[in-house]
C-alpha cells in the first residue's frame, strides 16, 4: 500500500503539468460535434419523462404531475409522433398518437445557424481539466460577450446566461451544463411570465450510441412573476432516455 501511495504522488505532478488543450481547435471540434449530434437526432426513437406546468388566469402555478411519452421520428420526413405511456407513474392505454411535423422541420433546418448563433454570442475561457470517474474532463466558463447581436431564439436566450461547461477530453463532447441567468427571462413579452435574474439551468448529456452524444436531462429552477402580479416558482427537470435507432 505503502508503494502504491508513493508512486501516485509521483505521477501527480506529471499530470498537474499536463497542458491543456488549444482552445480555438478544441472548442471547435465541440462546436463540430453538438451540430453533428442535432442534425442526427432525427434518427433515434426515446422516451421522454417532465413534469407539466399549468397556470391559470389568476396567475398561479402547479404542477400537472410527471409524463411519460414514447417519441418516435416520422420514417417518411422530419416529423415525429409522441404516444403518452404514463402519468404520475401509472400506464395510460388507448391514448391518441400526436405527431408533429412542421416545428421539427423548422428546428432542423437552423440547427446549424442556432448552434453558431449561441456560440457567437459568448465568450468561452477554458478553465481547468478536471477527472470525473476515471476520465479527463475540460471545464470551460463562458459569459456573454459584449456588443453581440443574436440572430436565433437560442442565441437570445444563451446571451441571459453566464456558466461552465464539462467537455470530455477525448471525445470533444458536451456533458454537463452549469448556467445562471444573469437578466430578466420573458415568457410572452413580459405578459405571461417573467423569470428574475438567477434561475439556474442544468444539462446533461451523454453518449447514447458508438459515435453519438445527445440530451439525457434538463433542469430548471428560478423565480419571477406570473401575468405581472403573481409570485412564481419554476422547478421542472425533463429527462430523455431508452434512445434506439430507428435505421
Amino acid at each position: 500500500m505503502t508503494a502504491v501511495c508513493l508512486a501516485l504522488a509521483a505521477a501527480a505532478p506529471l499530470r498537474a503539468q499536463t497542458p491543456l488543450p488549444t482552445a480555438s481547435e478544441f472548442l471547435a471540434a465541440v462546436r463540430d460535434n453538438l451540430v453533428r449530434a442535432w442534425r442526427v437526432q432525427d434518427q433515434f426513437a426515446y422516451k421522454e419523462r417532465r413534469t407539466q406546468l399549468h397556470m391559470n388566469p389568476f396567475g398561479r402555478v402547479g404542477t400537472g404531475g410527471t409524463l411519460v411519452y414514447d417519441v418516435t421520428p416520422v420514417s417518411n420526413g422530419p416529423g415525429f409522433t409522441r404516444r403518452l405511456l404514463e402519468r404520475d407513474g401509472r400506464p395510460v392505454p388507448d391514448v391518441e398518437v400526436e405527431t408533429f411535423g412542421e416545428r421539427r422541420r423548422r428546428d432542423r433546418a437552423q440547427a446549424p445557424d442556432a448552434v453558431q448563433d449561441t456560440i457567437a454570442v459568448l465568450d468561452f475561457a477554458i478553465d481547468r481539466r478536471e477527472i470525473v470517474n476515471g476520465r479527463p474532463f475540460i471545464v470551460v466558463n463562458f459569459s456573454p460577450k459584449r456588443g453581440a447581436t443574436p440572430g436565433t431564439r437560442e442565441g437570445r436566450l444563451a446571451r441571459s446566461f453566464t456558466g461552465q461547461v464539462w467537455i470530455d477530453e477525448s471525445a470533444h463532447e458536451v456533458s454537463r451544463v452549469e448556467a445562471n441567468a444573469i437578466e430578466s427571462i420573458s415568457y410572452g413579452h413580459g405578459l405571461i411570465a417573467r423569470l428574475s435574474p438567477g434561475a439556474h439551468a442544468t444539462v446533461l448529456r451523454a453518449q447514447v450510441s458508438e459515435d453519438v452524444w445527445l440530451p439525457v436531462s434538463v433542469r430548471f429552477t428560478g423565480e419571477g412573476r406570473a401575468l405581472l402580479l403573481r409570485k412564481l416558482n419554476v422547478d421542472f427537470s425533463v429527462e430523455w432516455f431508452d434512445y434506439r435507432p430507428t435505421s
